[in-house]
């Protein structure tokens, strides 16, 4: 995620922060120096910081659970609206996936019970109405806090946990794309509603949160859809054939000249004997360019360990390994040469061919 930056890596994910977070901090930070001085300031800061480090767990309870499916995740990133866990995929069994997603909320319960249990603080209404209010206490704000977490997480509004939940439950009657159909379509109300709220009570988080809550359930929707589509159609159909590739040998220079000859964003460099070695995407070469010298090896800024899928497979193997983050997988024969790569970009493009020709067939 773009504006982020890594703090720590806990059980093979790394955590990251985004560079918004720190506004949210700022403005904290101020809001409770105008209202009660230094102390207030730095109590409230602290809070914030309590807060998100019970998010930080939530996200890491999904992680934890996902990898009891041979699930990884790569990087769980801190925005001011919460956190996102980066998960390869999403186990595609209702059962699996309702374990995945409940293991969020329930790290909170955890953390709940703890300080309600064993640390003495109290959760009550009167809390839950003075929540901002120092003097309620720093540990009964905490628990209170967790108790919302698992309140407002598990709402079924998807692609929120309770939305999950929602779609694994309807993946037991329905396809797995018309389920995520009908949860999308439920978190896109509930988002309008959040939105709804957020104005009418004038909180710009609530807000915000309504835009995010659409946009990932629109975009989620997609992705399965997509995914279901990859399945039927062969990975030599849609990979890219004709292109520009450098060698290891290659310099920006070399690079920059065949950016500026072609209209590729990516540029595969292969060796002598026709194996990938990595992929320089039009970013990393700017920003190579602009950190170094024009004779740079392009070893150097070009991303390795692509992703390597066989000709004989199907396009879903590639594309679930770009949902991991690649910036393109390789396509390669038996004896492991390179033949071609596959981006999310070609594979939205075959899609609307294949979307063109159906309709002109339906006329």
């Amino acid at each position: 995620m773009q504006w982020s930056f890594p703090i720590a890596r806990i059980a093979g994910s790394e955590i990251r922060i985004h560079l918004t977070f720190f506004l949210l901090l700022l403005w904290i930070g101020i809001a409770q120096f105008q209202q009660g001085g230094g102390a207030a300031a730095t109590e409230g800061v602290l809070f914030i910081i309590a807060v998100f480090a019970c998010v930080v767990l939530h996200e890491l309870g999904h992680a934890v659970a996902a990898r009891r499916y041979g699930i990884r995740t790569p990087t769980i990133t801190l925005l001011p609206i919460g956190g996102v866990a980066q998960l390869e995929r999403m186990p595609e069994k209702p059962a699996e996936e309702i374990v995945v997603a409940l293991a969020g909320p329930l790290v909170n319960v955890v953390i709940a019970a703890v300080l309600i249990l064993f640390l003495g603080a109290t959760v009550d209404v009167a809390t839950l109405a003075e929540i901002e209010d120092p003097a309620a206490g720093f540990l009964a704000r905490v628990a209170v806090v967790n108790v919302v977490l698992v309140v407002f997480n598990m709402i079924p509004a998807f692609p929120m946990d309770g939305g999950r939940v929602l779609r694994a439950l309807l993946a037991t009657r329905f396809s797995r794309v018309r389920a995520t159909e009908i949860a999308a379509t439920i978190g896109q109300i509930t988002s309008f509603l959040f939105g709804f709220l957020g104005l009418m009570s004038g909180n710009v988080l609530l807000i915000f949160v309504a835009i995010f809550v659409y946009m990932a359930a629109t975009a989620e929707s997609q992705a399965t859809g997509l995914q279901d589509v990859t399945r039927r159609v062969p990975v030599r159909d849609a990979m890219i054939t004709h292109f520009d590739a450098l060698g290891p040998t290659s310099t920006l220079d070399d690079a920059a000249e065949a950016l500026l000859r072609t209209t590729q964003h990516e540029f595969p460099v292969v060796d002598g004997g026709g194996h990938l070695r990595g992929v320089l995407t039009r970013s990393a070469l700017v920003s190579a360019l602009q950190e170094g010298s024009r004779s740079a090896p392009v070893l150097d800024a070009m991303t390795k360990d692509i992703p390597l899928v066989r000709d004989t497979q199907m396009l879903d193997a590639a594309f679930t390994r770009l949902q991991s983050g690649a910036p393109a997988v390789g396509v390669a024969d038996r004896e492991g040469r390179f033949l071609g790569y596959v981006t999310v970009e070609n594979i939205s493009e075959l899609m609307m061919v294949r979307d063109a020709e159906r309709a002109t067939r339906a006329a």
